[in-house]
Parts: C-alpha cells; structure tokens; sequence
C-alpha cells in the first residue's frame, strides 16, 4: 500500500511521506470542521431540515475534497463557503429578488452556477474575467463578505440587537446566553492567538461544554446513525430560474465562487510551494473539483462548496499533495455518525417565544470574518478611484445585510468614477457587463418595491 500511495501522489517529488500527509490531513479538518456545525445552523435559518443539511454538508466536502485529490494531487480540501451560504440565506428570504424565494430555486441557481463555472473553466474564459477586476474591488469583496458575517455572528450572539429609533445597539451583557457568547469569544480567540491548530472546533467544544455546565446548552449524545438527507436530496426547482429575477443570483453564486477559488488556490498552492512561475501547473483539474463539488453539492442539498483557505494549516503541518486531501474527506465522511453533537452544538438556545440565539456557533462567525478583513490591507487606500468603491463594498454588504446589493454599489461606482475621471477606456468591457448585471438588481428590488 505504502509504495502505491508513493506513486499515486508522487510523495517522493514533493519531498513529503504517508506520515506527513496523514497529519497535514488531519490538521485541515480540524481547522475547517465547523462549517459541519456551522453550515446546517445558517441553512435552516432558510427553513431547510438541519440534519439533512448536515449530512448534505459533510457528503459533499467529502467528495468534492476526493476530487480534488484524485484530478489535481494537491492539498487542498472544499466544503460549504462561509459568505456563500449567507448569500443563499439571503436569496430566500428575498434580500436579492425583492421577494422571497424558496431553498429549492436557490439551491437550482448553485447547481446552474457550479455548470457555468464548469464550461468556463473548459473553455479558459476565468483568466480573462480575474484580469478585469479592478484590484480594489478584488480585496474588498472578502473584506465585505467578512464584515458581513461578522455583524451575523454579533447578532447570533445577542452582542448586537435591535434598537427602536436606531439601527443596533448593544445587547444586554448581563444575559447568560450573551456572558457565553462573549466566553466563546475569548476562548476560541485565546486559542488562535496561540496558533492552536483547529482553534474553532475547539472553541466550538469548550463553549459547548460551559453552556452544558450552566444549563444552556442541553445533551443529546454524541453518536448516531446520519440523518434521513432525503428532506433536502435532489430538491432543486430548475422550473424557478425561468423568472428573470432569478439570473443576477445565478451570476453573483458564480461570481463569488470564481474569485474564491482562485485566491484560495493561489494562497496555499504557493505556502506549499506548488507554484512555477507564478503559477499552478494543475490549476484546470483543480478549477474542475471545484465546480464539480458546488453541482453535486447542490443536488446533495448545500451551497456553494470550494476550496478552503484553511488548508493552509495542513500545509503548515506538512501536506504536499492529495494524499493529504485523501485523509481530510475520510474525516468528513467520519463526521456524518455524530448528528447529536452537531445538534447539540449548532441547534440554538430558546428564549422564549420563539426567539432563538446561538451562542456556541456565534464566535466562530465572528472570527471567521475577522480572518476574511485580511485583504482590505492590499486596497490602494491612496487612489480614490479604487478606495471609495472598495469601501462601498466593504461597508453596503453588512449594512444592507446583502452581499449582492454591497457589490451592486462597488461595480457600479467604480466605472461611474472612471467616466468622471476621463478614463473611459481603462474600464474592461468584461467589468462593464459585470457591472449592468449587478445593477438589474437593484432595477429588479426598486420595481418589486422590495
């Protein structure tokens, strides 16, 4: 077996062994496992059944991450995108078309876009769409995106909430639900400051164990058989996308998805010393798993799933190649036989009346977009024409609760600066489109009154 593994992954070319790929394997779970607590949590927000999406969840990373392992022999790892999944939840309850769309048509509008960014990745048209982003733009979109979920996360906590005659305000910090969340902060921030390898599952773990010592928190067991996936299995409404509100949400999910992946790509393909000249010799295969994992993982029933920035800690652990990939989808796959936890730790604490706040799950959220406002350093804050887009992506996404309409207000700004400016002809006719596209949105939500 051994001297099968080594030819099949080329672990001598790559100056690696089985040893080193089977913890840089296990330390990529760790680091990115709670998007299986995570992920069915935010969808069932859209009223899908919190177990399937689990099982969803786990299933899809597990093959998409094979995939890659398989086609492209490079350590990385995929599941469910954080800031995609909130976009899903935002095209249900209508905060994209004006008016609220079921989970089928969504998840039939991830399945289109994962085929469009299939035929793009065949036919090479990603390069020429990655070179017409302005740069500013390139960094703000995560920096939104995080800054989004963030805010997310700060309500799920009760640190942030509601406030008659005002926009927020602060939570009430006497609340045993809102003293864990700020437990759960702590802790999970204690461990990344210390560079604790899967510091978020660990967080996840020990607030999950101080909610059960003062009652928050409730036990369910930690094994089980997986969940019926039926609930969420193959229910996609293609019929839906016929609406034509419903092609600037097909367009965003293929979006956010392209420019994810290639980043991710580039991150750790060059931490792992992957790159030649600047670039990934099998980048085509791995753009494949990529695409290949967001359609079956909507047919599966999930959002969008891509490449994980968090496989650079496996990296950092000694991952070279595949193999290491191997190892990482086996321990989703592993992850299906533990529903009660993940119930346990992503189902919420009742208030009362219906009012539900997550505690346990809320840090990570934090977090997580803390980690995503990384590339806002990379924005040319000196060149208006680039900043003040930026920060209309940056600020529009949390402040309107909508990643599309945050885009919307960058991609239109950035052109319009341009024209003003008396440079026309630097605007890329690729952005251009990218641009109107963005705007029907906003046409569409001001005809639907939405």
């Amino acid at each position: 077996m051994g001297a099968w593994l080594q030819r099949r992954f080329a672990l001598e070319q790559h100056g690696t062994t089985v040893r080193d790929e089977i913890r840089g394997g296990v330390v990529t779970f760790l680091a990115m496992s709670y998007i299986v607590f995570v992920q069915p949590a935010v969808l069932s927000t859209a009223g899908m059944d919190f177990g399937a999406v689990m099982v969803a969840t786990c299933a899809a990373s597990a093959l998409a991450t094979f995939l890659m392992a398989w086609w492209a022999n490079y350590p990385v790892a995929l599941a469910p995108v954080m800031g995609e999944n909130f976009f899903f939840v935002s095209v249900v309850l209508g905060g994209v078309t004006g008016v609220a769309v079921s989970w089928q048509a969504a998840l039939a509008a991830v399945f289109v876009s994962g085929l469009l960014f299939l035929a793009l990745s065949l036919v090479h048209l990603r390069e020429r769409l990655l070179d017409a982003l302005p740069v500013g733009l390139r960094h703000a979109i995560p920096a939104g995106i995080g800054l989004l979920i963030a805010f997310v996360g700060l309500q799920h906590g009760g640190l942030v909430v509601d406030a008659p005659g005002a926009l927020v305000a602060l939570g009430d910090l006497g609340s045993p639900a809102v003293l864990l969340t700020l437990f759960g902060l702590v802790v999970t921030g204690g461990l990344m400051v210390r560079r604790q390898a899967g510091a978020l599952l660990w967080g996840l773990l020990l607030t999950t164990a101080a909610g059960l010592a003062v009652g928050l928190v409730h036990w369910q067991g930690v094994v089980s058989l997986p969940p019926d996936p039926r609930p969420v299995l193959g229910h996609l409404d293609l019929a839906a996308l016929l609406d034509v509100a419903m092609l600037p949400v097909v367009v965003i999910f293929l979006f956010m998805v392209l420019f994810d992946t290639v980043g991710t790509l580039m991150g750790v393909g060059q931490q792992a010393g992957l790159m030649v000249d600047g670039k990934l010799k099998r980048a085509d295969r791995a753009l494949l798993a990529d695409a290949a994992g967001t359609t079956a993982g909507a047919l599966l029933g999930t959002s969008t799933v891509s490449s994980y920035i968090e496989s650079a800690a496996g990296v950092a652990a000694g991952a070279r190649t595949g193999l290491a990939s191997m190892v990482t989808g086996l321990f989703f796959l592993l992850a299906l036989f533990f529903h009660p936890l993940v119930s346990m730790v992503g189902g919420g604490v009742d208030l009362g009346g219906g009012h539900l706040l997550y505690p346990v799950t809320a840090p990570v959220l934090i977090l997580v977009g803390s980690m995503m406002m990384r590339g806002a350093r990379d924005i040319p804050w000196d060149d208006p024409g680039e900043s003040i887009p930026a920060f209309l992506v940056m600020v529009g996404m949390p402040l309107t609760l909508s990643i599309a309409d945050g885009l919307a207000l960058g991609f239109l700004a950035w052109p319009l600066l341009k024209l003003l400016a008396g440079r026309a002809r630097e605007i890329p006719p690729l952005l251009a489109v990218l641009s109107v596209l963005l705007a029907l949105v906003f046409v569409m939500k001001a005809q639907l009154g939405g």
